[in-house]
This record gives C-alpha cells, sequence and structure tokens, in this order.
C-alpha cells in the first residue's frame, strides 16, 4: 500500500504487536501503539519514527478503551486498521513448559478464575474494541479489521483425533481462541458489504512472552501473515481465516 493510512495495534509494547506497529510505522502509516503501561509503550513508539504515538490501553478497561478512541479521534479523526493483537495465554505464575501449562488447564481442575481472566483480553477485549472503534473505522474508504487468533481455536482441527491440536487444545486458552473465531464469523457478517472488511490470522509460534519464550519462530517470520492481511487494500477481500502465507484455515 502507498496510501498513507492510520492504525491502531493493540498490545504493541512488545512481541509480535510491536513489531507489526513498527513495521506500518515504517511504511509511512500513522500508527497508535496500544499499551496497558504505557511507558513502556513510548518506548517502543519512540523506536518507530516519527509516525508512531503510543496510547495507554488495557482493553478489559471501558475506561481506557474510550480514552484511547477518543485521542485516535481528536489526532486523526478516522481510523483505517485496527489490529487486534493483545492476548493473554496465563495469568500469575508462569508455567515450566507447554506439558505443565496443558497440566494446569486439564477441564477437572482448571483455575475459573483464569480461565475467566484469559478470556477477558482474548475475547471480550477483541469485541469491545471492535464496538468502540466502529466510528471511527466507518470514517475511512478503506478500513480492515484483523483479530490475531491461534490454529489452536479451529474447532475443526480440535475435533480430529488425528490433529496435534486435539492434543493441545484446553479450555483457556485454546477455546478462548475458538471463541474469538466465532465472535469474528459474526463480525465478518455484519460488516458484509462495507467499507469495513474483516480478517482473521493465525500467525505463527513466535518465541514471545505470550508463551513463555517457548515458541518455535522468530518473531519477524511469525508475524509475516498479520502484516500481509494489514497491507491488503480495498480491493482485497475480507472474510479469511489464514495462516503462513495466506493459507486458509478450517474454522
Amino acid at each position: 500500500m502507498t496510501t498513507t493510512r492510520v492504525a491502531l495495534v493493540t498490545g504493541a509494547n512488545q512481541g509480535m504487536g510491536r513489531y507489526v506497529a513498527t513495521s506500518l510505522a515504517r511504511d509511512g502509516h500513522t500508527v497508535f501503539f496500544g499499551s496497558r503501561d504505557l511507558a513502556r509503550g513510548e518506548e517502543a513508539a519512540a523506536g518507530a519514527g516519527p509516525n508512531a504515538h503510543a496510547l495507554e490501553l488495557d482493553v478489559t478497561d471501558a475506561a481506557s478503551i474510550t480514552s484511547a478512541v477518543g485521542s485516535i479521534r481528536d489526532i486523526s479523526g478516522r481510523l483505517d486498521i485496527l489490529v487486534n493483537n493483545a492476548g493473554a495465554a496465563w495469568v500469575g505464575s508462569p508455567p515450566r513448559d507447554l506439558d505443565d501449562a496443558r497440566e494446569r488447564a486439564r477441564p477437572s481442575i482448571v483455575d475459573l478464575a483464569e480461565m475467566r481472566a484469559v478470556w477477558d483480553v482474548n475475547v471480550f477485549g477483541p469485541l469491545a474494541m471492535f464496538q468502540a472503534a466502529m466510528p471511527l473505522l466507518r470514517e475511512s474508504s478503506d478500513a480492515r479489521v484483523v483479530n490475531v487468533t491461534s490454529a489452536l481455536g479451529s474447532l475443526a482441527l480440535a475435533s480430529d483425533p488425528a490433529s496435534d491440536v486435539r492434543r493441545m487444545f484446553d479450555p483457556v486458552y485454546a477455546s478462548s481462541k475458538a471463541a474469538l473465531n466465532a465472535l469474528t464469523i459474526t463480525m465478518m457478517d455484519e460488516m458484509a458489504g462495507s467499507e469495513v472488511k474483516v480478517n482473521l490470522v493465525s500467525p505463527g509460534f513466535a518465541r514471545t512472552a505470550l508463551v513463555g519464550f517457548m515458541g518455535t519462530e522468530t518473531i519477524e517470520d511469525a508475524s509475516q501473515e498479520i502484516l500481509r492481511c494489514v497491507r491488503l487494500g480495498p480491493g482485497d477481500p475480507g472474510g479469511t481465516f489464514t495462516t503462513w502465507e495466506a493459507t486458509p484455515l478450517p474454522w
């Protein structure tokens, strides 16, 4: 894309969110780095050049969302890109490894408070952002929402006994992504025929804080499908659920 656009990336102070936001700013777009910790957001934005702005934004807090969207309205008057990237895999002390994480998340023993906290970020957070940003997105002639999910949220894969997703599907993180996928379908349906396109992306398994740096791919590689969808133009489709190099995923 050569046209200057206005973007908001949630959870942009670290990991894939920071990489995506920085890449867009260096493309020449105006980019708002959403971060629960404003100081960390400012540090991230400072390294992305003059087109980057830090916003204090907690996607689980209605007042924080209202304030952040108000700041975008005051500065830019519209929003062209919303990347719902902020996410949580667990709360409290991190697991020792992925096997420990799966053990903790067995449905017979899972901590319901932890499950609610993760779902608040991964499910209700993106919906709250979608609702709050919609008036600004409707001011754009080329608006796009990109929800960042996981292949673990694919019910088609989770219901297949031969799939690795079946073994890793859990009530906390994977189920929250399945719920996000379901919400994204409703967003796609409502926005069909409008100027606002919605895409769902499963990035690579990156070595980020979200998974205790237990991932297998670099942040740069894992972020490529997010960036591809964010950079789509008005003639490109919404309504897709894809992973690496535009590969479709089953719902």
